[in-house]
């Protein structure tokens, strides 16, 4: 499947459009708040490779249908339904599922993943968030992880970021109540880069979308799987690891550009290899 060659289609769990560099996910079952279902991850799956794959991609920005979610998380009429069927329950990561590896435990995407949200980010929405590089929230966002409140957990990953990118104490109480929290507060626990009023939410979008294309495409992959990889390590280590895309980049016509740009007084074009 070649997302990029297809016409969106209203009907469609996933929307891919490319624009130039920029590609855009819209989960799209705006009538159930873009619950995900087992249809809507196997076309993800199929989407993030396409993602990796075509060179003419910088930058994703992901972003939910209609203006009341973002997404609520996994199907839960659909996931009773397997439980009738017998299914096996889902526990933590998505070996084994349709779409694997999911963008919450696909830990080889070198491209930035910009998260556009408006409204609620519950459950498996909320892992896609803390699973994303960058996040822009309007002022009508609500997060949560309310799968203890479900007899569930959230296995996307989200007990596992949640405890990583907030105090833990904060953390565990989010994660065993199920409580929501604002886009003021996951603003001022850092999950978020930007709150701004939900009218003005494309444009923070677009603004940062430049930003990120005004810099190296090289010098991004190296930093993302840099950063990502040394998270766990001691600083000492850190600095001996060898990262791929840091090898690509220093080898590339780019690191020798953007220094030359600089001293020629004009903007670096960006070769990307």
């Amino acid at each position: 499947m070649d997302p990029a060659q297809e016409e969106p289609a209203t009907d469609r769990p996933v929307l891919y459009e490319r624009a130039g560099p920029v590609a855009r996910v819209t989960l799209n079952r705006p009538r159930v708040l873009n619950a995900m279902d087992l249809r809507m991850h196997t076309e993800l799956g199929a989407v993030w490779d396409e993602v990796e794959r075509d060179d003419r991609v910088r930058l994703v920005v992901l972003t939910g249908a209609g203006d009341r979610a973002f997404s609520v998380g996994q199907d839960l009429a659909e996931r009773a339904r397997l439980d009738r069927e017998g299914a096996p329950p889902t526990t933590f990561g998505s070996r084994g599922q349709p779409g694997a590896p999911r963008l919450t435990d696909r830990f080889s995407l070198t491209k930035p993943v910009l998260a556009r949200v408006r409204g609620h980010a519950l459950g498996g929405g909320f892992e896609l968030v803390l699973a994303c590089d960058l996040v822009i929230a309007a002022d009508s966002a609500v997060f949560a992880l309310p799968e203890a409140t479900l007899g569930l957990v959230p296995g996307a990953g989200g007990a596992f970021r949640l405890a990583r990118q907030i105090p833990l104490k904060a953390a565990m109480g989010y994660l065993l109540t199920g409580r929501r929290m604002t886009a003021a507060e996951a603003l001022a626990f850092g999950l978020v880069n930007e709150v701004v009023p939900d009218d003005r939410l494309d444009e923070c979008v677009e603004r940062w979308t430049a930003d990120l294309l005004r810099c190296a495409p090289l010098s991004q992959r190296a930093l993302k799987e840099a950063v990502l990889r040394s998270l766990d390590l001691p600083l000492e280590r850190a600095f001996t690891t060898h990262y791929h895309w840091e090898q690509v980049r220093r080898a590339s016509e780019d690191a020798r550009e953007g220094p030359r740009a600089f001293a020629e007084k004009r903007p670096p074009v960006w070769r990307g290899r």
